[in-house]
């Protein structure tokens, strides 16, 4: 056995992944000698020095083969900065499809290339920066090898691109102080992805079996030849400057005010990071998109705000959806999300409370990944000044294992000691490269509670190219009560599985079918105490993918609910009695090419809605003229007929308009108009952004509200005005 192999089984990693970590591709980095002008021509000195690596191989459509158009990568660094050169060879190079250049464009669209940095060399967390032959950028964070991608992550760094005649070239300068990183090592692992969007080809450097994406960092290569000594200082100061002018809805004039903050974000050692913010603002955050609600349960809306999302992927519990090729990012397991932070700063509906001020430390320390977080906002004429904190620790066990802890506290700062904690254990184990086994037991503390104050979860999960299975049990106490979550029933057991195969019969991908997906995915609920089901979804599906990357689904769909007390399903009808609700549908997803200038996607459903029927069609139109301008015009309606209450009918509808221009690569125009029918309400925000320099912004927010009240009568519109101008200063 070779020594490689047994110094990676004493890390405590498997056989197969000591294997692979013998056989991991290597790139060596070179120093520069004389400065790198980034141009997009790879003309320096250092690139000639370089040595070039290659051999990239097909994740899709042909995993394992040779990719079909060859790529040459170099790395180079200089005394604060990283430099890679991409050359990116295409026989075609009119043909390359670009369909945005906004910052964190969305990839699958579009040619582009993708970088992969495992700074800490620990085969679990990254750091990813892409780009496409226009010089757009975006990058993320990548914890627990996807178990949470934070798209909203932010860093200074630069790229330019040059299309030639053979195709296009990439030149990328990232910041030591970008990064965080143990000094002392003198190897990261890193990796490089290549796709090609007319072949819908997608490429990797260190190969990647199909099931996976760039995330899955334990199969990344090598970057040896590091000689950096220090992290460098990492200091950054962004103060922001706000005016606003305000009209409630209904209101006869304007406010007017204005607001100052600061955020700090400071590296300590190599691997943590410290932020603070004293009154931080969130103007500029895109407005929620509204859904028909359909459930008994309250609709559940994504964190958007900058501060909360950035290293969120710490706070984390709990394993990531699988990836299906449709939903490409993880999603947590609504029925209980246990650190939800649109839990601060908001109310259930929305509005915000002030956030005077706020601190966070994250990152690796002593081979222990770290999070502490602790938000203070103030009292409102609804809500108690009210501090919020977390704490999380996460320890690394071989590769692609942690096992950690979480408590978190809503503590109410003046005298009524109100309160609510939660804390816990979980541990994410992984096997033999395709099994993860995920669990986690939670308790809960909260004044006038007493017994079955917990939540308990475990799963098993198989990733292989052709079969995935994952099965579960998550149960939650009666008593469980978690004010920083999302949760939304208790007293409850469910079990969940998950179970397809992935054929690819060559004559079906020869009539342009690339794979085919049937599937189950069903949740059965039950009392802690046993007996009979009171909820199910069972969702039974059978998916065509097709070479250009459009899909189709036809869907059988059984559903039950066993609902304590009625709930309102529309204003237009009565309440939904209490009682056990079975029904069924049948569902007809689908997508055309999303990379062409018109493209179309929309989900069809018939059949039944709790008492009654229902006839449901969501649809989106998007079309790009150009890569600078997108125009996406959405339709959610249902038509539905329930015989309790007697004989009502309603139609909810929903009309979605988005629109984004982009300037260029620092000049952003979005717009998102919303109509609810059912209820004659109307909302747009329209956000104008400019970087004028590295993290520094300046927006232009407009907020319009307006609906018809009572007897018809039109309510004045609430409307606002925001600018806000942010400068980040590094030291």
């Amino acid at each position: 056995m070779p020594i490689q192999i047994l110094l990676a089984l004493a890390s405590g990693l498997s056989p197969d992944t000591a294997r692979r970590a013998a056989d991991r591709p290597t790139i060596a980095a070179v120093r520069a000698s004389a400065p790198i002008q980034l141009d997009g021509r790879l003309d320096e000195p250092a690139w000639a020095a370089a040595k070039p690596v290659g051999g990239f191989v097909q994740s899709e459509p042909r995993e394992g083969e040779p990719a079909t158009e060859s790529t040459e990568v170099r790395v180079a660094y200089d005394g604060g900065t990283l430099y890679i050169g991409a050359y990116l060879k295409d026989r075609e190079p009119g043909r390359l499809i670009v369909n945005d250049i906004k910052k964190d464009f969305k990839e699958e669209d579009q040619d582009d290339f993708e970088i992969l940095l495992d700074t800490f060399d620990d085969r679990t967390n990254g750091y990813v920066f892409l780009t496409n032959p226009e010089g757009a950028k975006a990058d993320r964070q990548v914890a627990n090898e996807g178990r949470e991608i934070n798209t909203s992550w932010d860093a200074v760094w630069n790229v330019k691109t040059r299309v030639v005649d053979d195709g296009w070239i990439a030149e990328f300068a990232i910041p030591f102080r970008s990064l965080r990183f143990d000094p002392a090592r003198d190897r990261w692992g890193i990796n490089f992805s290549r796709r090609i969007r007319r072949k819908n080809e997608v490429t990797f450097w260190a190969p990647i079996p199909r099931a996976y994406n760039l995330a899955r960092v334990s199969l990344a290569g090598e970057l040896t030849g590091l000689a950096l000594g220090s992290s460098g200082r990492n200091i950054r100061f962004k103060p922001y400057a706000a005016g606003r002018t305000t009209r409630p809805t209904g209101g006869t004039g304007f406010d007017r005010e204005g607001d100052l903050g600061l955020d700090l974000k400071v590296g300590i050692g190599g691997g943590l990071t410290l932020d603070a913010t004293v009154n931080p603002d969130f103007a500029q955050v895109e407005a929620d998109e509204q859904q028909v609600n359909l459930t008994q349960f309250s609709q559940f809306f994504p964190e958007k705000r900058e501060f909360f999302l950035e290293n969120s992927g710490i706070f984390y519990v709990g394993d990531a959806a699988r990836n299906n090729r449709v939903i490409l990012v993880p999603t947590p397991d609504e029925d209980l999300l246990l650190f939800f932070s649109r839990r601060i700063g908001l109310t259930p509906t929305g509005q915000t409370i002030p956030i005077p001020a706020g601190v966070r430390l994250t990152g690796k320390a002593n081979g222990l990944t770290l999070g502490a977080l602790s938000m203070q906002t103030s009292s409102t004429a609804t809500t108690r000044a009210t501090n919020y904190g977390v704490f999380r620790l996460r320890k690394s066990v071989g590769t692609g294992s942690d096992i950690g802890l979480i408590a978190m506290n809503r503590q109410a700062t003046d005298t009524s000691g109100d309160h609510n904690r939660v804390f816990g254990v979980d541990a994410n184990i992984r096997f033999a490269g395709k099994v993860d086994w995920n669990s986690y037991l939670m308790g809960s503390e909260t004044p006038g509670k007493s017994g079955d104050q917990y939540a308990i979860r475990t799963s098993l999960n198989y990733e292989g190219r052709f079969l995935h299975v994952k099965g579960g049990v998550l149960q939650i106490g009666r008593g469980f009560q978690d004010d920083l979550g999302f949760l939304r029933r208790t007293d409850a057991r469910k079990y969940f599985v998950d179970i397809g195969i992935r054929p690819r019969p060559a004559s079906f991908q020869r009539r342009g079918v690339r794979e085919m997906h049937p599937h189950i995915v069903w949740d059965l609920y039950q009392p802690n105490a046993g007996g009979a089901l009171i909820a199910k979804r069972l969702h039974t599906g059978y998916t065509f993918f097709f070479q250009n990357g459009a899909f189709a689904e036809l869907s059988w769909n059984p559903e039950l609910q066993d609902i304590t007390r009625p709930f309102a399903i529309s204003p237009s009808v009565a309440p939904i009695p209490a009682g056990r609700y079975d029904w069924t549908t049948w569902a007809l997803f689908m997508s055309t090419d999303p990379s062409r200038a018109v493209s179309l996607s929309g989900r069809g459903i018939v059949g039944g809605l709790w008492s009654g029927r229902q006839r449901t069609i969501n649809a989106t139109v998007t079309l790009r003229p150009s890569y600078k301008f997108r125009l996406a015009t959405s339709v959610q309606r249902t038509a539905a007929d329930l015989d309790l209450p007697a004989n009502a009918h309603f139609t909810a509808m929903v009309v979605t308009g988005r629109a984004n221009y982009s300037f260029n690569t620092h000049m952003f125009l979005d717009a998102l108009a919303q109509y609810d029918a059912e209820r004659d309400l109307f909302n747009a925000n329209i956000r104008f952004n400019l970087i004028h320099h590295p993290l520094s912004d300046l927006y232009l927010v407009f907020n319009e509200q307006r609906f018809t009240g009572p007897d018809n009568i039109d309510v004045r519109p609430g409307r606002s005005v925001v600018v806000k101008f942010t400068q980040m200063l590094a030291f």
